[in-house]
Protein backbone atom coordinates (compact mmCIF):
# COMPACT_ATOMS: atom_id res chain seq x y z
CA UNK A 1 0.00 0.00 0.00
CA UNK A 2 1.44 3.14 -0.93
CA UNK A 3 2.17 5.17 2.35
CA UNK A 4 2.30 9.15 2.40
CA UNK A 5 3.08 12.15 5.17
CA UNK A 6 0.48 13.69 6.68
CA UNK A 7 0.53 17.45 7.75
CA UNK A 8 -0.50 19.84 10.45
CA UNK A 9 -2.20 22.84 8.94
CA UNK A 10 0.68 24.92 10.19
CA UNK A 11 3.26 22.91 8.30
CA UNK A 12 4.38 20.54 10.68
CA UNK A 13 3.96 16.79 10.58
CA UNK A 14 1.85 14.99 11.67
CA UNK A 15 2.89 11.21 10.94
CA UNK A 16 1.84 8.64 8.12
CA UNK A 17 -0.65 6.94 6.36
CA UNK A 18 -1.46 4.39 4.51
CA UNK A 19 -3.50 4.47 0.89
CA UNK A 20 -5.80 2.06 -0.09
CA UNK A 21 -3.88 0.31 -3.29
CA UNK A 22 -6.98 0.28 -5.65
CA UNK A 23 -7.67 3.82 -5.53
CA UNK A 24 -3.88 5.17 -5.41
CA UNK A 25 -1.81 2.86 -6.30
CA UNK A 26 -3.24 2.05 -10.06
CA UNK A 27 -1.64 1.69 -13.10
CA UNK A 28 -1.77 4.74 -14.80
CA UNK A 29 -4.03 5.11 -17.97
CA UNK A 30 -3.44 7.97 -19.86
CA UNK A 31 -6.61 6.59 -22.62
CA UNK A 32 -9.18 6.72 -19.57
CA UNK A 33 -8.11 10.05 -18.20
CA UNK A 34 -8.71 11.73 -21.68
CA UNK A 35 -12.10 9.80 -22.29
CA UNK A 36 -13.33 11.38 -18.78
CA UNK A 37 -11.91 14.47 -19.32
CA UNK A 38 -13.63 15.17 -23.02
CA UNK A 39 -16.72 13.64 -21.82
CA UNK A 40 -16.56 16.05 -18.30
CA UNK A 41 -16.16 19.50 -20.74
CA UNK A 42 -18.65 17.98 -23.49
CA UNK A 43 -21.39 18.03 -20.58
CA UNK A 44 -20.17 21.37 -19.45
CA UNK A 45 -21.51 22.69 -22.32
CA UNK A 46 -24.67 24.75 -22.82
CA UNK A 47 -25.65 24.09 -26.39
CA UNK A 48 -27.61 26.65 -26.55
CA UNK A 49 -26.72 28.41 -29.28
CA UNK A 50 -28.82 29.14 -32.13
CA UNK A 51 -28.86 32.04 -35.31
CA UNK A 52 -31.45 32.08 -38.19
CA UNK A 53 -31.19 30.15 -41.28
CA UNK A 54 -32.48 31.72 -44.60
CA UNK A 55 -36.05 30.18 -44.27
CA UNK A 56 -36.43 31.74 -40.42
CA UNK A 57 -35.01 35.59 -41.34
CA UNK A 58 -38.08 37.63 -41.80
CA UNK A 59 -38.94 39.46 -45.20
CA UNK A 60 -37.49 38.80 -48.64
CA UNK A 61 -40.31 37.20 -50.22
CA UNK A 62 -40.15 39.40 -53.19
CA UNK A 63 -37.44 39.31 -55.87
CA UNK A 64 -34.96 42.62 -55.22
CA UNK A 65 -34.83 43.03 -58.79
CA UNK A 66 -35.91 41.46 -62.24
CA UNK A 67 -34.65 38.42 -63.71
CA UNK A 68 -32.52 40.00 -66.62
CA UNK A 69 -31.29 43.31 -67.96
CA UNK A 70 -29.94 44.96 -64.92
CA UNK A 71 -26.41 44.30 -65.04
CA UNK A 72 -26.50 42.90 -61.71
CA UNK A 73 -26.06 39.24 -60.59
CA UNK A 74 -29.70 37.31 -60.50
CA UNK A 75 -30.93 37.59 -57.16
CA UNK A 76 -34.13 35.79 -55.49
CA UNK A 77 -34.42 37.43 -52.07
CA UNK A 78 -32.47 39.77 -49.77
CA UNK A 79 -32.53 37.24 -47.11
CA UNK A 80 -30.16 35.12 -48.95
CA UNK A 81 -26.86 34.48 -46.95
CA UNK A 82 -25.04 36.54 -49.11
CA UNK A 83 -26.84 39.78 -47.91
CA UNK A 84 -26.67 41.37 -45.07
CA UNK A 85 -29.13 40.81 -42.75
CA UNK A 86 -29.68 37.17 -44.47
CA UNK A 87 -29.95 34.12 -43.25
CA UNK A 88 -26.77 31.85 -41.94
CA UNK A 89 -25.24 28.77 -43.99
CA UNK A 90 -25.05 25.53 -41.46
CA UNK A 91 -26.58 27.98 -38.72
CA UNK A 92 -25.94 26.59 -35.65
CA UNK A 93 -28.68 25.06 -33.49
CA UNK A 94 -29.46 24.11 -29.97
CA UNK A 95 -27.87 20.34 -29.28
CA UNK A 96 -26.75 17.99 -27.20
CA UNK A 97 -23.23 17.77 -26.75
CA UNK A 98 -23.27 14.72 -23.85
CA UNK A 99 -20.90 11.89 -23.93
CA UNK A 100 -21.87 8.84 -22.22
CA UNK A 101 -19.01 7.28 -20.24
CA UNK A 102 -19.27 3.94 -18.60
CA UNK A 103 -19.18 3.67 -14.95
CA UNK A 104 -16.26 1.78 -14.52
CA UNK A 105 -13.82 3.54 -17.00
CA UNK A 106 -15.02 6.55 -15.20
CA UNK A 107 -14.16 5.06 -11.73
CA UNK A 108 -10.85 3.65 -13.34
CA UNK A 109 -9.85 7.27 -15.30
CA UNK A 110 -10.68 8.67 -11.26
CA UNK A 111 -8.47 6.46 -9.49
CA UNK A 112 -5.62 6.54 -12.50
CA UNK A 113 -5.22 10.10 -11.95
CA UNK A 114 -5.28 10.07 -8.23
CA UNK A 115 -2.66 7.36 -8.11
CA UNK A 116 -0.54 9.66 -10.74
CA UNK A 117 -0.70 12.54 -7.85
CA UNK A 118 0.60 10.04 -5.27
CA UNK A 119 3.47 8.87 -7.68
CA UNK A 120 4.06 12.51 -8.20
CA UNK A 121 4.19 13.88 -5.07
CA UNK A 122 1.38 16.10 -5.80
CA UNK A 123 -0.98 15.33 -3.17
CA UNK A 124 -1.22 17.04 0.04
CA UNK A 125 -2.79 15.23 3.34
CA UNK A 126 -3.49 17.69 6.16
CA UNK A 127 -5.14 16.16 9.45
CA UNK A 128 -7.83 18.89 9.21
CA UNK A 129 -8.88 22.33 7.96
CA UNK A 130 -9.81 24.20 11.19
CA UNK A 131 -10.32 27.68 10.36
CA UNK A 132 -12.55 30.69 10.83
CA UNK A 133 -13.96 31.32 6.88
CA UNK A 134 -11.25 34.33 6.18
CA UNK A 135 -9.34 34.12 3.02
CA UNK A 136 -5.95 35.25 4.95
CA UNK A 137 -6.61 32.14 7.05
CA UNK A 138 -6.08 29.97 3.99
CA UNK A 139 -3.68 32.00 2.50
CA UNK A 140 -2.00 31.22 5.51
CA UNK A 141 -2.01 27.32 5.38
CA UNK A 142 -0.99 27.62 1.73
CA UNK A 143 2.37 29.20 2.82
CA UNK A 144 3.12 26.87 5.34
CA UNK A 145 2.59 24.41 3.16
CA UNK A 146 4.77 26.01 0.99
CA UNK A 147 1.79 25.52 -2.42
CA UNK A 148 2.10 28.54 -4.59
CA UNK A 149 0.93 26.68 -7.72
CA UNK A 150 -2.77 25.42 -9.12
CA UNK A 151 -4.10 23.72 -5.92
CA UNK A 152 -7.42 21.97 -5.68
CA UNK A 153 -8.57 21.85 -2.00
CA UNK A 154 -10.68 18.55 -1.22
CA UNK A 155 -13.24 18.84 1.25
CA UNK A 156 -15.50 16.74 2.60
CA UNK A 157 -18.80 17.64 3.95
CA UNK A 158 -19.52 20.18 6.71
CA UNK A 159 -16.95 22.12 5.55
CA UNK A 160 -18.06 25.56 4.76
CA UNK A 161 -15.38 27.79 6.65
CA UNK A 162 -12.68 26.27 4.96
CA UNK A 163 -14.89 26.68 1.53
CA UNK A 164 -15.53 30.44 2.16
CA UNK A 165 -12.11 30.92 3.21
CA UNK A 166 -10.64 29.54 -0.02
CA UNK A 167 -13.58 30.63 -2.80
CA UNK A 168 -11.53 34.26 -3.50
CA UNK A 169 -8.46 32.59 -3.85
CA UNK A 170 -6.89 32.83 -7.86
CA UNK A 171 -5.12 29.75 -7.75
CA UNK A 172 -7.56 27.77 -5.43
CA UNK A 173 -10.15 25.29 -6.80
CA UNK A 174 -12.58 23.46 -4.43
CA UNK A 175 -14.25 20.35 -4.89
CA UNK A 176 -16.70 18.01 -2.69
CA UNK A 177 -15.11 14.26 -2.37
CA UNK A 178 -18.24 12.66 -3.41
CA UNK A 179 -18.07 15.01 -6.61
CA UNK A 180 -14.55 14.52 -7.49
CA UNK A 181 -13.95 14.58 -11.40
CA UNK A 182 -11.14 13.75 -13.58
CA UNK A 183 -10.44 17.28 -14.57
CA UNK A 184 -10.56 18.42 -11.57
CA UNK A 185 -7.79 16.83 -10.72
CA UNK A 186 -5.29 16.93 -13.74
CA UNK A 187 -5.94 20.70 -14.15
CA UNK A 188 -4.70 21.27 -11.07
CA UNK A 189 -1.02 20.72 -9.92
CA UNK A 190 -1.59 19.94 -6.55
CA UNK A 191 -4.04 18.23 -4.68
CA UNK A 192 -4.52 19.19 -1.18
CA UNK A 193 -7.14 16.84 0.82
CA UNK A 194 -7.70 16.04 4.22
CA UNK A 195 -7.93 12.96 5.71
CA UNK A 196 -11.59 12.86 6.45
CA UNK A 197 -12.06 13.21 2.68
CA UNK A 198 -9.71 11.00 1.66
CA UNK A 199 -11.83 8.13 3.63
CA UNK A 200 -14.62 8.78 2.05
CA UNK A 201 -13.05 8.93 -1.59
CA UNK A 202 -11.16 5.38 -0.64
CA UNK A 203 -15.37 4.32 0.31
CA UNK A 204 -16.71 5.71 -2.95
CA UNK A 205 -14.01 4.10 -5.35
CA UNK A 206 -12.14 1.24 -3.82
CA UNK A 207 -12.74 -2.06 -5.36
CA UNK A 208 -14.84 -3.68 -3.31
CA UNK A 209 -17.31 -1.18 -2.82
CA UNK A 210 -17.39 -0.47 -6.92
CA UNK A 211 -17.74 -4.36 -7.20
CA UNK A 212 -21.05 -4.37 -4.59
CA UNK A 213 -22.38 -1.75 -6.78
Amino acid sequence: MPTIKIFKQDGSSAGTMELDESVFGVEYNEAVIHQAVVAQMANARQGTKSTLTRTEVRGGGKKPWRQKGTGHARQGSIRAPQWKGGGVVFAPKPRSFRKKVNKLVRINAITSALSAKVADGSLIIVDKLDIEPKTKNMVAVLDALKINSRVLLVLPEGSDNALRASRNIQNVRTAACEQLGVYDIVANTVMLVTVDAIRAIERKYTAKEVAAQ
